[in-house]
């Protein structure tokens, strides 16, 4: 892996590092730090007269540090204190950058998830209006199957009235996308296989293997629940 390529991955995880990780190391390293100005030796520091030395004291300095306000008050005047001060600058700098660099990411994905969402809730309206107005020609056609179905008409209207139907269901799953709603886009796809089979086995006599009066049975319970869930829909 090339080093550009390496480095890209590196702030791409650090970008996937939530804000709360950051600001909890930022606030982590000031009892750390604090730990190591208490156990350096002494006169690593120039302490004002009456300054106390005690860890309450270097757990103040240490604020002062991370936060790089630097009142002047705890100066470190020998290699050891000024290394550790430095370093807890750089930390505390280097963390704050990243910490705000997660922000900018969480801000992004927030901002890239509700554009989908708005984006998904447009098509949902656009869908459901499409399917709204062809509802009444739609139920028209249902009912008309639908009473084919349960007054026994003749072998050869009810053949055609599936074809219609079938005709028809395959026709909206075109023009709308169904997958908004998966239990009215099953009902019609089982409505509609089973039509095109009744069908394609009327016209060929002698290969129909289902009577007419199991196929009528189901297809309309079939038509029926397509009725009803079609008018929940235009209710909503």
């Amino acid at each position: 892996m090339k080093i550009s390529d390496r480095i890209r991955h590196f702030f791409h995880v650090i970008s996937n590092v939530r804000p709360i990780v950051w600001i909890l190391s930022y606030i982590g390293l000031v009892p750390i730090f604090a730990v190591i100005y208490w156990i350096l030796p002494d006169g690593q520091f120039r302490i004002p007269d009456g300054a106390g030395t005690d860890f309450g004291s270097w757990l103040y300095y240490s604020i002062v540090t991370i936060t790089t306000l630097g009142f002047g008050d705890y100066t470190p005047a020998h290699g050891w204190a000024q290394c550790v001060t430095a370093v807890e600058v750089m930390f505390g700098l280097t963390i704050l950058g990243f910490f705000l660099n997660a922000v900018g990411s969480m801000k992004s994905e927030i901002d890239v998830t509700s554009e989908i969402e708005k984006q998904r809730a447009l098509h949902s309206a656009q869908e459901k209006d499409k399917l709204i107005k062809i509802t009444p020609v739609l139920l028209k056609r249902l009912n008309t199957f639908i009473y084919n179905c349960d007054n026994n008409v003749a072998e050869n209207v009810l053949t055609r009235s599936a074809f219609n139907i079938a005709l028809a269901l395959d026709s909206v799953q075109t023009r709308v996308d169904l997958t908004e709603w998966p239990e009215l886009l099953e009902n019609c796809f089982t409505l509609v296989a089973d039509c095109q089979i009744f069908t394609d086995e009327r016209q060929i006599e002698e290969a129909a293997s289902e009577p007419a009066s199991d196929f009528t049975a189901h297809a309309a319970e079939t038509a029926r629940k397509i009725e009803t869930l079609l008018s929940e829909i235009n209710a909503r």
